[in-house]
């Protein structure tokens, strides 16, 4: 099973940009998805997350510009972000608990990280 993320990049501050992470291989089923972010310097910071049922969360520095969402047929969780701030200038990981066959666990699973920078 992989997680591969896309959308990433840079984007001037109150401009927007969209994540896409899927997992691909060996899917059952998946749990909860979630983003996370590490800033330079920082520690890693979960921003979002999204249960089976579509039930959500967010960071309180997020909320009201970000939306998570996933398409559960795709195997794919998105990130909206809306009026960027150059504090949300990070690496984005993308996170997720996947069964890879109804006999299995549920493991958890990390993308390779998309960097998402914000100017001034």
């Amino acid at each position: 099973v992989q997680l591969v993320e896309s959308g990433g990049g840079l984007v001037q501050a109150g401009g927007s940009l969209r994540l896409s992470c899927t997992a691909s291989g060996s899917v059952f089923s998946i749990n909860t998805m979630a983003w996370h972010r590490q800033a330079s310097g920082k520690q890693r910071e979960l921003v979002a997350h999204i249960t089976t049922s579509g039930t959500t969360g967010y960071t309180d520095s997020v909320k009201g510009r970000f939306t998570i969402s996933r398409d559960n047929a795709k195997n794919t969780v998105y990130l909206q972000m809306n009026s960027l701030e150059p504090e949300d200038t990070a690496v984005y990981y993308c996170y997720a608990q996947i069964r890879d066959s109804v006999v299995a666990p549920i493991r958890n699973y990390w993308g390779q990280g998309t960097q998402v920078t914000v100017s001034s």
